[in-house]
């Protein structure tokens, strides 16, 4: 009889502990792990909404782009991401020539979002998107004398652009896209041509290249919407006053449009939450969240039809250009290499 008891005391606490065992793995089944260039407060939110919404829980490592790359490449298959967000479609293509996604052939996001904001194989899709273009001095540039980024380099320009450094990502890009218009040569004569015409040496990020603009420093800056749309909707007035000195212009709207790049998300090739993950993607790219993009932090929806902001809205109707963004990655060495044969440093 002792030993009756002793053995259902023992079975039922194996069966406690089998018990548990199945609960915590349903509990990390029902989780995401997520690593963010973005910043929290433009990613937070929305998985904050995404837990209520479904009951998958999350675990959110933000930093900047190129140390999160590195770290996912280090850690290899003990990685906890299941999920890698940055800014750019160069270094989406970055993370895919590295190893570390896995492409998603998920019906939803394909069928969602535009095949030329998205990986050819679907390695990564993008999330949100940005125009780089032209913002001009109102009391020093009439809209008329301005037509193409190609124009840009013309010697009546001269010591009157101001532009970020080469080793920014999103100039690489834009040459990048470029090289997929008119081919190495003509390119890197048209980059010699804007370098000759830089008002200073670059520096700082675009917002500095907008306000350099504002304070006299150079009549043309070139910089992403998103970072105008912030001084646009500060609540500093000083900002606002910057915003209000220059206006907006799309070029190349008589031919291939301009030129516009992604934030993104992939599938990390590890992923031990894949489902979830696949899940978080597409409720990134829901109506709703799309709108909130929108709305936070003043860039264009990927999905038609999803709303925009009045802020978005206030700087007119544009053509973009529709090369697919997975060239812009693949043209990114041939870029760099250029960009520091023709002086732009």
């Amino acid at each position: 009889m002792y030993r009756s008891l002793a053995g259902a005391k023992s079975f039922a606490s194996i069966a406690v502990c089998l018990l548990m065992l199945f609960a915590q793995s349903v509990a990390q089944a029902q989780e995401v792990n997520v690593y963010s260039a973005r910043k929290e407060a433009l990613i937070l939110p929305l998985l904050e909404k995404f837990k209520a919404e479904t009951g998958i829980g999350f675990n959110l490592i933000t930093g900047k782009a190129d140390a999160l790359l590195k770290r996912l490449e280090s850690e290899g298959r003990s990685s906890p991401a299941d999920v890698f967000i940055t800014t750019d479609a160069g270094r989406l293509q970055r993370a895919r020539d590295a190893g570390v996604l896995q492409p998603v052939e998920n019906a939803v996001l394909i069928a969602t979002i535009p095949e030329n904001l998205r990986d050819k194989e679907n390695y990564w899709f993008g999330l949100s998107q940005r125009a780089r273009i032209i913002f001009y001095v109102k009391d020093k540039v009439k809209p008329a004398e301005l037509s193409t980024y190609e124009d840009l380099a013309e010697p009546r320009w001269k010591q009157r652009i101001c532009i970020r450094s080469s080793g920014n990502i999103y100039n690489q890009s834009l040459v990048a896209s470029m090289i997929a218009a008119h081919g190495v040569d003509q390119t890197e004569a048209w980059v010699k041509g804007l370098v000759a015409n830089f008002a200073r040496k670059p520096a700082g990020g675009d917002t500095d290249q907008l306000r350099a603009a504002a304070a006299g420093l150079c009549d043309i800056a070139i910089a992403n919407t998103y970072y105008y749309g912030r001084l646009v909707t500060s609540s500093k007035a000083e900002d606002r006053e910057v915003a209000a000195s220059l206006g907006v212009f799309w070029p190349n709207q008589n031919d291939r449009g301009a030129h516009v790049n992604v934030s993104g998300a992939a599938v990390t090739r590890h992923a031990r939450h894949r489902e979830a993950a696949e899940r978080l993607l597409e409720f990134l790219v829901s109506p709703e969240s799309q709108t909130w993009y929108a709305e936070v932090n003043n860039e264009y929806p990927v999905v038609a039809g999803a709303k925009t902001s009045d802020t978005l809205k206030a700087f007119g109707e544009f053509k973009g250009d529709s090369l697919n963004l997975s060239r812009l990655g693949g043209n990114n060495s041939e870029a760099v290499k250029l960009m520091d044969r023709a002086g732009w440093r």
